[in-house]
């Protein structure tokens, strides 16, 4: 499944939605939150997501496809939300179920590895009366440089 929406999206729903009868070993999880990015009060900073509608799937349908090739994984979701957010609101949520924890910790951390630096999001950093596009982070390119190998 997947998800690119404004509406924050429940973490135990999206677990249930993971688990297979019989045959799932192990869920792994993760939930990015806006994180304060600024010295401001965190109500002056917010933050706001961009997409281009389809493509977008598109781009995060083939990251996930990746991770189905890599893993003999039982599912995947992702949601990631666009439009306005606030520091502290949930951004991400990437869950993964296999049948071994291993799996599902490795697809994990390579999806959202991609998301970071890979799926089409354009983000806007606002403080106050001022904004700014976020460019590209080179931490962000380094991690997937083990993916590679």
């Amino acid at each position: 499944m997947i998800l690119i929406q404004e509406e924050d999206f429940h973490v135990d729903v999206l677990y249930k939605s993971l688990l297979k009868a019989n045959q799932t070993g192990a869920v792994a999880m993760f939930v990015g939150l806006v994180r304060q990015f600024s010295d401001l009060p965190k109500e002056a900073c917010s933050f706001e997501l961009e997409h281009y509608p389809g493509m977008t799937e598109r781009n995060l349908q083939a990251i996930v496809d990746e991770a189905n090739a890599r893993w003999p994984l039982l599912d995947v979701c992702v949601v990631h939300r666009v439009g306005r957010l606030s520091v502290d609101d949930q951004i991400v949520f990437v869950g993964v179920s296999a049948s071994h924890r291993s799996e599902a910790f490795q697809a994990c951390d390579f999806i959202m590895d991609y998301l970071k630096s890979r799926a089409a999001f354009w983000k806007k950093e606002s403080e106050g009366s001022e904004s700014r596009w976020v460019e590209a982070n080179t931490n962000d390119e380094k991690s997937l440089e083990r993916w590679s190998k």
